[in-house]
């Protein structure tokens, strides 16, 4: 294999970060490709296209899209059926690029254009009040999208990792203040 950086293959990626592949993000796909414990053909979003610009990248032949790992779609968007939202947040905890507005108790909305249609939303929903409209992509906008949807991704894992830092540091200040009231 030539010398390929996860970046490059990362860059190939479809960046819906929706873990069809087996792995929890398109970064840990194109890592496990990388160091060959993934085939490169486990990415249905990126199709057989994607499939052909990794082989590329590698200087491998290409080959089908394994569809063990699902079945390449024409690209689209969630919509919330507003009326039937229940407000349960669970859609919003599911979504890899924070791309659900909404409150507990209130009707959610996506915005559009920051959904990847990765569809993760979907199978939490109680009240499958959340479908996929298809979407047209324009080619020109393709890269960009997809580096948005990246930054997106690693600024929501940002996030999600202070938060659980952050409380892990409150539970140990309950923990050191309970210590310290015991006689």
């Amino acid at each position: 294999m030539p010398d390929i950086t996860v970046d490059q293959i990362d860059a190939l990626l479809p960046q819906t970060q929706c873990g069809q592949c087996s792995y929890k993000g398109c970064r840990p796909y194109a890592e496990a490709i990388a160091t060959g414990e993934a085939d490169i053909n486990q990415c249905p979003p990126g199709g057989d296209k994607g499939v052909q610009a990794i082989a590329n990248l590698l200087g491998m032949p290409a080959k089908p899209l394994n569809t063990q790992f699902g079945q390449h779609k024409p690209k689209s968007v969630a919509f919330i059926i507003e009326a039937d939202c229940i407000g349960c947040v669970k859609c919003i905890t599911a979504c890899p690029v924070d791309a659900i507005l909404g409150a507990a108790k209130f009707m959610h909305t996506v915005i559009t254009n920051e959904c990847t249609g990765c569809e993760l939303c979907i199978e939490p929903c109680p009240m499958d009040c959340i479908i996929m409209l298809p979407i047209e992509e324009k080619p020109e906008q393709k890269t960009a999208k997809k580096l948005h949807a990246k930054q997106r991704y690693e600024t929501r894992n940002l996030r999600k990792d202070n938060e659980a830092l952050e409380k892990t540091e409150r539970m140990r200040a309950k923990k050191a203040a309970l210590l310290n009231l015991k006689p």
